[in-house]
């Protein structure tokens, strides 16, 4: 039986490979390069259209538990990214083109997988299907979405942007991890002091922003984890400095005492040649964008290869419409996947890929379904997307939170996040 996968992105390829792996004959469909959104600029698979980091790498946490869960279960994504890491502290970062390159590849050459380059502007109506179009699913097929399961959800995501190497002024910086972690120096840091940041702050609170259409732009609905940097500056004078420019865990050299603020530059490629600005995600028009952030001393002569850009990302009412497997209760030859289905981040959509491409393939008769324990990772967010009784259903991403809690009350907090790794991973039921 042929199984079609709508969407290249995270979800999709992830689907699609699971289901290629399994011998199931899979129509991958993208409308890609013949279409593309705003915030699409490659016309490879796997887009990273926001940052090029995957979150912490470490196991004891949430976001690092989620990727060895994946590991385990063979993830495509998981393969790629261990071999096109870039240095980032104690987060896994990936050189974007490369990466993207690779999953792409390994797409083409499968021999299971049948690249269709068109969009598709309906829901189909027979067969087994896997949505996965992303949060800036076309507005035709989010039409249609919309007109067959009731109105679709909605907020604003937004992208840092991104320098060339050789335009930061590394006078007025310093390589280094916070608190040594990673190699220690992975991260190029841009100092202020206080009379500095002042100047920065108050000239961002007032700067220019793109319009968003139909939306309040001074108070657009935003997703926490990827707010704009001057939506979260007009919060307090300070937020900024607990926030994306945090010091702690950093010294100047130069001065030997901790800056006032500083601003981080993460390494974009393998190379080297091109920086992302951390935790700088932004909406500013820009001109706006060069002038307010030139004004961090180490950005003065900053060349921009890609400016920050904000753009919607529609989700849908999961807990009324799917089951665990991702696949919708009034339908179950037709699961969704990825951003859309309501889990936030890379990882958590090629997760939901995962889940809903070994469940596709057992809708197909090949393997047996697959809904991980509630204590792991993957399957609490299995469980959140479906929880019924959730009212105000959000984004999520990765959390111990989303977990059961342990049966002992362990106060470290490492040891903590520890034990509720350690308790996932036994229980991790893998499908080959």
């Amino acid at each position: 039986m042929k199984v079609r996968v709508i969407g290249a992105g995270l979800a999709g390829c992830e689907a699609a490979w699971q289901l290629a792996k399994r011998g199931v004959e899979t129509e991958l469909y993208e409308m890609k390069p013949v279409k593309k959104t705003p915030a699409h600029k490659s016309d490879m698979f796997a887009e990273l259209v926001c940052s090029n980091s995957f979150k912490a790498a470490r196991i004891n946490s949430a976001a690092g538990l989620l990727k060895e869960e994946m590991r385990r279960m063979g993830s495509l994504l998981m393969e790629c990214a261990d071999q096109c890491t870039v240095p980032a502290g104690g987060a896994l970062a990936v050189d974007r083109t490369l990466f993207s390159a690779m999953v792409t590849e390994k797409i083409k050459n499968s021999d299971n997988i049948i690249v269709v380059e068109k969009e598709i502007s309906k829901l189909p109506e027979d067969g087994i299907n896997v949505i996965a179009t992303g949060p800036l699913t076309s507005d035709e097929l989010a039409d249609d979405i919309k007109n067959k399961f009731g109105g679709a959800l909605s907020f604003f995501d937004a992208a840092a942007p991104i320098v060339t190497y050789d335009s930061i002024d590394t006078e007025f910086a310093f390589t280094a991890s916070r608190y040594g972690k990673g190699g220690g120096d992975d991260y190029i840091n841009c100092p202020m002091n206080k009379e500095q940041y002042e100047l920065f702050y108050n000239e961002l609170i007032k700067a220019e922003r793109t319009p968003l259409h139909g939306v309040d732009v001074q108070n657009p609905k935003v997703y926490e984890g990827c707010m704009p940097v001057e939506v979260m500056a007009q919060r307090g004078a300070d937020t900024l400095r607990f926030g994306p420019m945090k010091p702690v865990g950093l010294k100047d050299p130069k001065t030997g005492h901790r800056p006032w603020a500083v601003l981080q530059l993460r390494k974009e490629n393998k190379d080297g040649t091109m920086y992302n600005l951390v935790g700088f995600q932004t909406n500013l028009k820009f001109g706006e964008q060069k002038r307010v952030f030139g004004l961090i001393p180490a950005l003065k002569n900053a060349e921009f290869v890609r400016y920050g850009v904000m753009h919607r990302n529609t989700f849908i009412d999961s807990p009324r419409l799917l089951n665990p497997d991702f696949s919708l209760r009034s339908n179950n030859n037709i699961f969704f996947a990825g951003q859309m289905t309501g889990v936030e981040g890379y990882m958590e959509s090629g997760a939901s890929g995962l889940i809903a491409g070994i469940n596709a393939a057992a809708r197909a008769g090949v393997c047996e379904s697959l809904i991980p324990s509630e204590y792991t990772m993957t399957g609490a967010l299995c469980r959140y997307i479906s929880d019924e009784t959730v009212k105000d259903f959000q984004p999520m991403g990765a959390n111990l939170g989303v977990l059961p809690p342990l049966e002992e009350h362990i106060r470290d907090k490492q040891l903590r996040a520890q034990a509720y790794a350690d308790r996932a991973l036994s229980l991790l039921e893998v499908d080959s």
